[in-house]
């Protein structure tokens, strides 16, 4: 599936951490998987009563949002590979992925980042030790936000709201930036 190009008027939505949540507006059975350190990809590897697939959108050099330049410490206009998949049980999408990689992450890593195809990122994040993880940060994203409508144009029924979170991942001090929103067929009990 081809992503289609969105116009630029976008709002971009309030990124939270932990502390800063009202917890208490955030339904329960979705918050222990926004705050879950854990890798996604392995939870639904888990909880998907069938297959687990990647689905590669698209992967391509763009501007990332004002909000993940600056996360990135970027200016404004460079260019990164962004990389777009749904992370599929039984060829449905559960969690729409959005991945902002620099340049001088992707020179460092070209061999592994640059040729995942529909591989999952997760797999190779967690599975090497040297990576770490910033803090997660949790979004709620409604239409009008660039994420909610790149995330939920596959979806035949639009939900009012899409739950996200995102997080900086650095390997050897080189950082990408990993957007996971959770999709209305998520299902993964107790996160």
């Amino acid at each position: 599936m081809k992503l289609r190009r969105l116009p630029a008027i976008y709002k971009e939505p309030c990124w939270n951490c932990r502390a800063q949540l009202q917890i208490n507006l955030i339904p329960k059975h979705i918050l222990a998987c926004l705050l879950d350190p854990t890798s996604l990809t392995a939870r639904i590897v888990e909880h998907c009563p069938g297959t687990f697939g990647v689905q590669l959108l698209e992967q391509r050099k763009q501007r990332p949002l004002a909000s993940e330049a600056r996360q990135l410490g970027m200016r404004r206009y460079q260019q990164a590979t962004i990389r777009h998949v749904y992370l599929m049980c039984n060829d449905r999408p559960w969690v729409f992925a959005r991945t902002v990689i620099p340049h001088r992450t992707e020179r460092t890593h070209r061999l592994r980042l640059g040729k995942l195809g529909s591989q999952s990122l997760g797999s190779l994040l967690f599975s090497d030790r040297s990576v770490r993880r910033g803090e997660v940060q949790i979004a709620d994203l409604r239409t009008g936000h660039k994420l909610y409508t790149l995330a939920s144009q596959a979806l035949a029924d639009k939900p009012h709201q899409l739950w996200a979170r995102r997080s900086l991942f650095w390997l050897k001090d080189k950082p990408l930036l990993v957007n996971e929103i959770f999709l209305p067929a998520y299902r993964s009990p107790g996160c």
